[in-house]
């Protein structure tokens, strides 16, 4: 598995880490990724997802998962978000 965020794209990034005698050695930034369960309630379930705190915040500021998906353009969207854009757009099109 990846250590990279499906929805902002952070991944590892590298660095030195430097000493009070300004020595350096290599060390890596690792991204602050959550296993995260986003429940849908236009399909009423749950998806879990691994995403960074700062994707987690993104998609509750956006009013939570089903608003998220519906406002971002499709092919910004990992193929995992993509799947659940289109069963919310199925059932909104039996509904009316």
């Amino acid at each position: 598995m990846t250590r990279k965020c499906i929805v902002t794209g952070k991944t590892v990034m590298s660095g030195n880490n430097v000493s009070h005698a300004n020595n350096r050695t290599r060390r890596r930034f690792l991204p602050n990724l959550q296993n995260a369960t986003l429940f849908s309630e236009g399909l009423g379930k749950g998806f879990s997802f691994r995403l960074s705190t700062n994707a987690i915040r993104t998609i509750e500021h956006k009013g939570g998962l089903d608003a998220y998906v519906k406002d971002t353009a499709k092919t910004k969207l990992d193929p995992s978000f993509r799947t659940i854009k289109k069963q919310l757009e199925t059932k909104a099109a039996k509904a009316a």
